[in-house]
């Protein structure tokens, strides 16, 4: 078998590409798994051709995350520690939408429209009060994002997650190709959270790692290293995922200070 021949895709992972994966390339040995396709019974919105994602059968360590994020550049495919991993992985209840139609949102105009909508909820949003305070600065770096979030993969892996492999440019999208929707009760349309995550991929170094059934594991290499810079970080934090403000601390106040320095995210919906 001939160098070249070593270094194509598996052929079931050139069936995620819409141009079948053509100069795609990938070293690592993957473990068993297959393709997970949409459950049509689920997402009757739309008529899916392609897979959506690979799934691997059985959990996987940190070392092999690392491995595939370290190949992306050549491979196309972001990997991403999967829990819950019958549902809705396996069973296919995931709603795939197209990645271009993400370019067509922005952080800033999704939090102005959901801080709009979630005002009148009892919650101490000073000191911005019903003034969206529009997305925070970006923080500074206190690591490489790629060690970041091999160190932050380590730690989710400990969950003994399976591994998910999605064709994607950018670790944000993947919640778009999976076909992602935990933000339960709150904007269960992925599109837009992806590109709230795009903007944090360039902010603040963030790195997508994990996902659950309605949970969302970031790496954060550039955290708000202040509480005042915290406090519109949470800000955002608050209209990506209320739940989080409102079945932690209560107030932004007090989630800005569990936020300053810390190089994960974690978000959870319910």
């Amino acid at each position: 078998m001939s160098d070249h021949q070593l270094r194509q895709l598996p052929f079931e992972l050139e069936l995620l590409f819409g141009d079948g994966g053509e100069g795609r390339t990938l070293h690592a040995d993957l473990p068993p798994g297959g393709l997970v396709w949409p459950d049509p019974d689920y997402d009757r919105m739309r008529t899916h051709h392609r897979p959506s994602f690979w799934l691997s059968d059985a959990p996987v360590d940190a070392g092999l995350w690392t491995r595939l994020r370290s190949e992306h550049a050549r491979s196309g495919l972001w990997p991403v520690l999967l829990e819950d991993g019958v549902q809705p992985w396996s069973a296919g209840q995931i709603a795939p939408d197209s990645i271009a139609e993400i370019g067509y949102y922005t952080a800033a105009g999704f939090m102005a429209e959901t801080w709009a909508d979630l005002t009148d909820r009892e919650m101490d949003l000073a000191p911005f009060g019903d003034d969206c305070p529009g997305p925070a600065r970006p923080g500074v770096q206190v690591a490489h994002p790629d060690v970041v979030a091999d160190w932050y993969a380590g730690v989710v892996a400990e969950r003994r997650t399976p591994l998910g492999l999605a064709a994607v440019h950018r670790g944000a999208d993947a919640l778009v190709a999976i076909g992602w929707q935990g933000a339960l009760n709150h904007n269960e349309w992925t599109v837009p959270l992806s590109a709230v995550v795009r903007s944090w991929e360039e902010r603040f170094g963030a790195r997508v790692v994990g996902l659950g059934f309605n949970t969302l594991d970031l790496s954060v290499a550039a955290p708000p290293a202040t509480w005042q810079h915290a406090l519109y970080v949470a800000a955002e934090h608050w209209t990506f995922c209320p739940d989080s403000v409102l079945q932690g601390p209560g107030t932004l106040a007090d989630y800005a200070e569990q936020i300053v320095g810390q190089n994960a995210w974690s978000f959870w919906w319910d």
